[in-house]
């Protein structure tokens, strides 16, 4: 385990050559990284350092990075990029159900992942930095400010640009980092049909992800908009091409 000062990003892998050459590599180009071998030490280190983002293993010595992630999710927010040598549509779907922001194959390139890191993290901490100014001015402000860096959904759901949440009939509601940026893209282009090589691009800024990332993030998107997520009415299913949010929905 390194040096745990200003961590960015933890890799859990029980491979300890990938974990501490990954580690390396991400030091020298600025990104503070450590890393850890086992679930319990992951777990220990968790409790102790807050980090940004997670790299991790499905297998773990004896136990399961799946395992890992449910736990993790019951306490923090943080994006979880699955890394891991199994390629099967069944683990892909299983990691980003329970909780995985993306997944990575190995062998992977280490400037592809540098890049896809960097950029979540720039989202991440743009999000963490408007949540707590937001929460500084909590009740400041005019009606208009609220009003501009607010996006209607529908009647009573807006998204809120700020804090990176859902407001629903005044409650607010959590999106992982990956679901903000997916439906934020949506809202902003109303009324067209959003290819999947669009969204691999825009949103992902990876050519290279599965189809199962987005198809996963869509649906967990809708159960937190939709009045039925089986029969959506706001996030449209073009077949064979993507999605799109319709003129006037809301």
């Amino acid at each position: 385990m390194e040096n745990t000062d200003q961590i960015k990003v933890l890799m859990i892998d029980d491979d300890e050559l990938i974990a501490r050459s990954t580690s390396e590599y991400f030091n020298i180009v600025g990104v503070k990284t450590a890393y850890v071998t086992s679930f319990d030490e992951a777990v220990d280190f968790l409790e102790k350092q807050e980090v940004s983002l997670l790299l991790l293993d499905i297998n773990l010595g004896d136990k399961s990075g799946f395992d890992l992630c449910k736990k993790v999710r019951e306490n923090y927010d943080m994006p979880i990029f699955f890394i891991s040598a199994r390629t099967s549509d069944d683990d892909i779907l299983i990691a980003l159900n329970i909780g995985g922001d993306d997944y990575i194959k190995k062998p992977y390139t280490l400037n592809v992942l540098l890049a896809k890191v960097k950029a979540v993290l720039d989202r991440y901490e743009k999000a963490r930095e408007a949540a707590r100014k937001a929460a500084e001015n909590k009740g400041g402000g005019s009606g208009a400010d609220k009003a501009d860096i607010r996006i209607m959904i529908r009647k009573d759901m807006y998204l809120d640009t700020a804090t990176h949440k859902l407001i629903k009939h005044g409650d607010t509601e959590e999106l992982r980092a990956m679901e903000y940026k997916l439906l934020l893209y949506l809202l902003e282009n109303k009324g067209r049909v959003i290819t999947r090589d669009e969204l691999f691009e825009k949103v992902w800024e990876d050519e290279n992800t599965c189809d199962g990332t987005i198809t996963v993030h869509i649906r967990h998107i809708r159960e937190k908009i939709e009045a039925d997520p089986k029969d959506p009415g706001i996030i449209k299913t073009v077949y064979g091409v993507g999605y799109m949010v319709e003129e006037g929905d809301g």
